[in-house]
């Protein structure tokens, strides 16, 4: 006994001596992101740095936005490649994708990013069908051969108000189409019915009013956190982003 003592304080010191903090392993380990319309994955990236230094496994689905089931079947296909059990986040139109794909055994907890929380039957185009009077309008143009676009000239104060301007301008420019298809698909079993939710709602959003992501997250049942920040407080504030998720995954 006296022998184990005093090799347990002996790690300890060496721990000190070196000036390390060793930190209890997270409840849950895999993260999987999903992005959501007129973008694609890269913009996790903050998000992802932040998760890899705290030694979470992190992977980006990069679903082609081209209808639910399709982005649905890209985030599963993420999902099973996992070793374990999976903390599910999305953004924006990413939150229906992680409501439909949330179901799935190994997912341990669904966390929405200023995101779309739907319920049974609803989807992106019912949900903004009846935005809250002085809202925010998104300046989406009209579709071309099915696919959805932002103005690019209107794309930093509605999405990305609040990320650098070079950063805003090439999200703006490397816009990627978002089918109607996408819009329109319906969720069938929101994974927030079965499954701890978390929700950060983004106070300056002018995409998806707050009233409404208050209203989501409440229906949902979901620990709130809320956040001074644009659409894209995913990559203006990744530690924030990051903290909510990790918040998930070592959820009880």
């Amino acid at each position: 006994m006296t022998k184990t003592l005093i090799s347990a304080a002996a790690l300890a010191l060496s721990a000190v001596v070196a000036g390390t903090t060793v930190q209890a392993a997270p409840a849950v380990k895999n993260v999987v992101l999903v992005h959501g319309g007129f973008v694609d994955g890269s913009g996790w990236q903050g998000v992802y740095n932040q998760l890899k230094t705290k030694g979470y496994n992190v992977t980006i689905v990069q679903n082609p936005t081209t209808s639910l089931a399709d982005d649905v079947a890209f985030t599963k296909r993420a999902i099973a490649q996992q070793d374990g059990p999976v903390v599910l986040v999305g953004h924006s139109y990413g939150g229906v994708v992680v409501s439909e794909a949330g179901t799935d055994e190994k997912v341990k907890a669904v966390v929405y990013i200023a995101a779309f929380a739907p319920d049974q039957g609803e989807s992106v185009a019912s949900l903004i069908a009846n935005p809250p009077p002085g809202a925010s309008v998104p300046p989406i143009l009209p579709p071309v051969d099915g696919f959805l676009a932002l103005d690019k000239a209107k794309f930093a104060a509605a999405f990305a108000a609040d990320v650098d301007a070079k950063t805003a301008a090439f999200m703006a420019d490397s816009q990627v189409p978002w089918a109607v298809a996408a819009l329109t698909g319906a969720v069938t079993n929101p994974a927030w019915k079965v499954k701890p939710s978390f929700y950060l709602v983004a106070t300056d959003d002018h995409m998806i009013p707050p009233p409404a992501q208050r209203q989501m997250a409440k229906r949902a049942g979901a620990t709130v956190v809320e956040t001074k920040g644009s659409h894209a407080v995913y990559v203006s504030k990744p530690g924030v982003v990051a903290e909510i998720i990790e918040k998930a995954a070592n959820a009880k």
